[in-house]
């Protein structure tokens, strides 16, 4: 419920605070003088645009805070969604400054017009006479039958579930997508694959393959080389060989003179020793190399498939070659694994799916047991404001897909008059009818839940005489379960209220100012009596007033 209200720089009000109480409150005033300001007022703290031309002097910011009670309300939840400071009560401002920015605040928290939307509408519900957008709407219909039908722990099972079942949908299309993708690509994965396993990379040494090619390629220059080198070291006379030889048998003779002659001894002798090897390996290497063109031919052709590979892959060595091939082998194993992941996933689904629909079928059980004493109880109270031979009629059409609320989508048909089949509620209805059908809506709803301060903005407007009597006494009863603000302009509803306020203008010379102030007392009296007879009150407009306020 809202506790006080706070009103700086908006419009036609300089400064105002308003206090309100539970129960019935009426506000009264003449036409123009500034209720609807009120009202617009209230609209900026539940997240309305603002608008430049609604700051009263454009030198200041027009301030708009509000305090509300939102202890019965159940809100924790909606608090945490949107990471504000629970507080009990909580404080929603709204900041227009003269540059026209807005600002919005929830417990001094910064706040978007989203999330102030969402928290007002869960504290306040404005209702005028042509405001036709509730009843007109499905949800909100569905939302009153729910309430009267207790659905409401049904309801949230059935979301709950629902959300798990859209979860694993969403899931397996997923999985669906990432099949499809792998199929469009699966042939030219399995080729590379394939190229690669018929390659046998494990089985190759890159290096010993390129050696031994070059030294086939190149069998003639090698042995000849090779002999060449054989016979310059080992020619008889002058070979390295001999000369070496006859070296070593020189420093014989001196040897034995001391060690550093015997050192130079022995390392001509190692030198000697070390070249008779080295002979014998020319030879052994030369005997060797012998042509071979077949296996030239499969070598080279190896070597060519394999630089082909490396060059399609974008890669150097057989090692990355052979990553390659165990991550195309992967997508391979994928593209199964998915198959059996789907199949799984359905199976999930199919499962899960139960559960909503169950629960959809309870809730419509819940619903059509509801209809009939919901359409008694919106005819008794049509007949009591005026409208004897209203009637109504709820349809419950079974839907193929899930929604938020079930499977099934709700018409409110609604007649005023004998002989009329019952159309839509909002295009058979008209703007004094459409009132009554709220008022009754929300005095039904008043029994079952703990309902946002309602407001009705002037709904009575074209009634009178012993229906104003009766919509007084049916917003009397609704205040007793619910924080009820109504502005009228009917003596019968004024009289009716727990408090009463009256707006009105202040003229200076230089301005015009709109005001509120409690009426209680005399100042009550008369001003019931006015509304009575007028500007000018007499005796029995007074006794008129005095025998409503009793």
């Amino acid at each position: 419920m809202i506790q006080h209200l706070s009103i700086k720089n908006y419009t036609l009000i300089k400064d105002v605070e308003v206090d309100f109480n539970e129960g019935l409150t009426v506000i009264t005033g003449e036409t123009g003088a500034g209720k609807s300001i009120l009202l617009g007022a209230l609209s900026l703290l539940l997240g309305k645009r603002a608008d430049l031309s609604q700051i009263r002097g454009k030198e200041k910011k027009c301030i708009i805070e509000g305090v509300f009670s939102v202890a019965p309300y159940q809100l924790k939840e909606l608090f945490a969604e949107n990471d504000l400071d629970y507080e009990e009560p909580t404080i929603l401002r709204r900041e227009i400054l003269p540059s026209g920015k807005s600002r919005a605040f929830i417990n001094d928290s910064p706040v978007t017009l989203q999330q102030m939307q969402s928290l007002g509408g869960k504290l306040v519900d404005i209702h005028s006479q042509f405001d036709t957008q509730h009843l007109a709407s499905e949800s909100y219909q569905m939302e009153m039958v729910d309430v009267l039908a207790g659905n409401e722990t049904l309801l949230a099972a059935y979301r709950a579930q629902l959300r798990t079942f859209h979860t694993l949908k969403k899931d397996l299309e997923d999985l669906r997508q990432q099949q499809e993708e792998a199929r469009k690509e699966e042939d030219y994965v399995q080729f590379l694959y394939e190229e690669l396993e018929a390659a046998k990379l494990v089985e190759i040494q890159q290096q010993d393959l390129e050696d031994e090619f070059e030294k086939l390629n190149n069998v003639e220059v090698i042995k000849t080389t090779l002999e060449e080198a054989v016979q310059v070291l080992s020619y008889e006379g002058t070979g390295s060989n001999d000369t070496l030889v006859q070296a070593r048998n020189a420093l014989q003779k001196i040897k034995s003179f001391g060690n550093a002659f015997n050192s130079l001894w022995e390392r001509l002798n190692s030198l000697v020793l070390e070249l008779e090897d080295l002979l014998q390996e020319l030879d052994a290497v030369s005997d060797t190399v012998e042509m071979d063109p077949e296996k030239l031919s499969l070598l080279q052709e190896r070597l060519e498939e394999l630089y082909r590979l490396q060059k399609k892959h974008s890669v150097t060595t057989v090692e990355e070659l052979l990553s390659i091939q165990s991550e195309l082998e992967g997508k391979l194993q994928f593209g199964t694994n998915l198959e059996l992941d789907i199949q799984k996933k359905e199976k999930e689904v199919s499962e899960i799916q139960k559960e909503p629909v169950s629960k959809a079928e309870a809730l419509r059980e819940h619903r059509l047991q509801t209809f009939p004493s919901l359409k008694a109880n919106l005819e008794n109270y049509l007949d009591e404001l005026g409208l004897p031979y209203a009637q109504f009629q709820f349809q419950l059409t079974p839907q193929d897909t899930f929604r938020d609320t079930g499977r099934d989508a709700l018409e409110m048909l609604f007649s005023a008059n004998k002989g009329m089949a019952p159309g839509l509620v909002h295009k058979m209805a008209s703007g004094g009818e459409m009132s009554r059908i709220m008022l009754s809506i929300k005095a039904i709803l008043a029994t079952y839940k703990n309902l946002p301060t309602i407001i009705f903005d002037e709904i009575d407007t074209g009634v009178s005489g012993e229906i104003a009597y009766k919509m007084a006494t049916i917003m009397g009863t609704m205040s007793e379960k619910v924080q009820l603000i109504s502005i009228t302009h009917l003596p019968q509803i004024a009289a009716k209220g727990n408090y009463h306020k009256k707006v009105f203008k202040i003229n200076t010379d230089t301005a015009t100012f709109t005001d509120i102030k409690d009426l209680v007392g005399d100042e009550r009296i008369n001003e019931i009596a006015q509304m009575i007879g007028g500007s000018s009150v007499g005796e029995s407009a007074i006794a008129h007033a005095k025998q409503l306020l009793n």
